[in-house]
């Protein structure tokens, strides 16, 4: 039995205050990400967009889409502070997966929620597997898109 729902609370109501605690964080939101791939990246969308108040950012990767076909989230409430999502696919995982990630960007941007609130950076890397090896190549560059790219450069 799947047990995303006790992950997210685990997450934000337990790690994240526990580490707020006991480093010097900066807590706020527009400091805050959270991700993952394959399953992890599933429940990091999740948790990001059932709780902005806590994730401002979100680096997805290859995300099992395919999982949750007609994907609905419902926010808590909406933030009018941006909201950033790396999100990254490889054309070699599946007959799917571009097709799963571009259908979610496009049914996060028409969303109700978002409007105009959130920035999305869709990678495609057409010869990428659904492995850790191209994961690992994707990560620096999510990681610069979310925390140090602004609108200025």
């Amino acid at each position: 039995k799947a047990q995303g729902k006790k992950y997210i609370r685990f997450v934000t109501d337990t790690l994240k205050p526990f580490i707020d605690r006991n480093f010097r964080t900066k807590t706020e939101r527009e400091f805050t990400g959270i991700g993952g791939s394959s399953m992890g990246g599933l429940v990091s969308i999740f948790s990001g967009l059932k709780n902005p108040e806590t994730f401002g950012k979100l680096m997805i990767f290859s995300p099992s889409l395919w999982v949750v076909p007609e994907l609905k989230i419902n926010p808590k409430k909406a933030y009018s502070a941006d909201t950033k999502i790396y999100l990254y696919a490889g054309g070699d995982e599946s007959a799917t997966m571009i097709e799963h990630v571009k259908s979610f960007k496009e049914n996060m941007i028409a969303s109700e929620f978002i409007k105009d609130k959130m920035k999305i950076n869709l990678s495609i890397n057409m010869e990428g597997t659904h492995s850790e090896r191209f994961w690992s190549d994707e990560f620096p560059k999510a990681i610069e898109w979310l925390f140090f790219k602004t609108k200025e450069n």
